[in-house]
């Protein structure tokens, strides 16, 4: 899997102010939402918090990956941001995120997005790829970052 065949510029968000995991995920509804040209990001942010009610998606070492199966026309998705303070995500490791990594999902899709899922994580658990991610200074930064 190629991160970017999955991520856009227009979904990757450096140096987010964002102070909770409520806003960071109403954040990253929002950011999909746009992509996808939904008139209320609503829907997909209260799918996001459900998902988040089985299990904190935050895997440890200041990473997170929200993620949710939603009606993205067949296509995996993708979203990077980036935190200006790490915040609270309820992580296995109880240590604070910065590195937010979220993936939709189509509704239909079977085993193949747990293997988009598991690719995504073994990538966030290189060391190198997250400094370059946290070193980010803008979007763009953030997006060539994610790509490599």
């Amino acid at each position: 899997m190629l991160i970017k065949s999955i991520l856009s510029e227009e979904r990757t968000l450096a140096n987010n102010p964002d102070t909770s995991k409520k806003r960071v995920l109403e954040t990253l509804a929002r950011l999909f939402s746009e992509h996808m040209n939904l008139e209320d990001s609503g829907e997909l942010f209260q799918e996001l918090i459900n998902r988040e009610r089985l299990g904190s998606t935050g895997i440890g070492d200041g990473i997170a990956i929200p993620h949710c199966r939603f009606q993205t026309n067949g296509q995996t998705l993708c979203a990077c941001i980036t935190l200006d303070n790490p915040i609270d995500f309820d992580a296995i490791d109880n240590k604070a995120v910065d590195v937010v990594f979220a993936m939709l999902a189509p509704e239909d899709a079977e085993n193949s997005h747990l293997e988009t899922l598991a690719n995504l994580a073994e990538a966030l658990q290189k060391p190198d790829y997250v400094n370059n991610l946290r070193n980010a200074k803008n979007s763009s930064e953030l997006y060539s970052a994610a790509i490599s």
